[in-house]
């Protein structure tokens, strides 16, 4: 019988716990330094869950990504440009362990959606936010576009860096035009947080059953 998550995958659990319930936050009005700290151990507990049992290669670069957004994840909270730069920091990083896990030979389709996904970002982001917005963006579409053409599962790994895509869109639309809807942080929060835990478990879980390390 195959353990519960609990035991399994305890960081997991944990990260699942304050990510599904961090919008709770804004709703309880909770104190700003307490709701930061609930906001990074979303994906910050995602590090250790990454780590739990390799510490090198792939899984210390996607730790090195899962904690710089954690990190950008609170640092957003006192200052859009210097959480942003953390973003692009993590967005670079994630860069360099997709290009080490290139698919061959990919289909033209796919091809095709990771170059789109790769220009009109930086265009969009321009249109909704201005230039500054738009560099950012570069890292964050070449990012996601590379998620999108590497081996990793693409309806995990490649969803997961388009959700991430969706939600920054979302948030450049807030920040530069005065967009909102109803629950709109919700749908910006739930878009981020679930798109990296689909890029973590497809990571990991891809990782492990290649190298025929224990079961993560």
């Amino acid at each position: 019988m195959k353990e519960d998550l609990a035991h399994k995958r305890p960081w997991l659990l944990v990260s699942l716990v304050f990510g599904l319930s961090y919008p709770l936050a804004a709703m309880w009005h909770v104190p700003e330094i307490f709701a930061v700290i609930w906001k990074m151990a979303s994906v910050g507990a995602l590090v250790p869950y990454a780590l739990r049992r390799h510490h090198n290669g792939e899984f210390a670069m996607l730790a090195g990504v899962l904690g710089l957004c954690a990190l950008a994840d609170g640092v957003l909270e006192f200052s859009l440009t210097a959480g942003g730069a953390i973003f692009a920091a993590a967005h670079l990083l994630a860069i360099a362990l997709y290009a080490r896990h290139r698919r061959v030979k990919p289909v033209v389709s796919q091809q095709a959606l990771g170059v789109v996904v790769a220009i009109l970002t930086p265009i969009i982001a321009y249109l909704l936010a201005g230039a500054i917005t738009a560099i950012y963006a570069v890292s964050l579409s070449i990012m996601a576009g590379m998620a999108w053409m590497s081996n990793f599962p693409r309806y995990r790994v490649g969803i997961g860096a388009m959700m991430f895509v969706a939600s920054d869109l979302l948030v450049f639309w807030r920040e530069g035009q005065g967009g909102q809807f109803p629950a709109m942080a919700w749908v910006i929060w739930l878009l981020y947080y679930l798109g990296m835990v689909l890029i973590a478990t497809g990571i990991v879980q891809t990782l492990v059953k290649r190298g025929h390390f224990d079961d993560a």
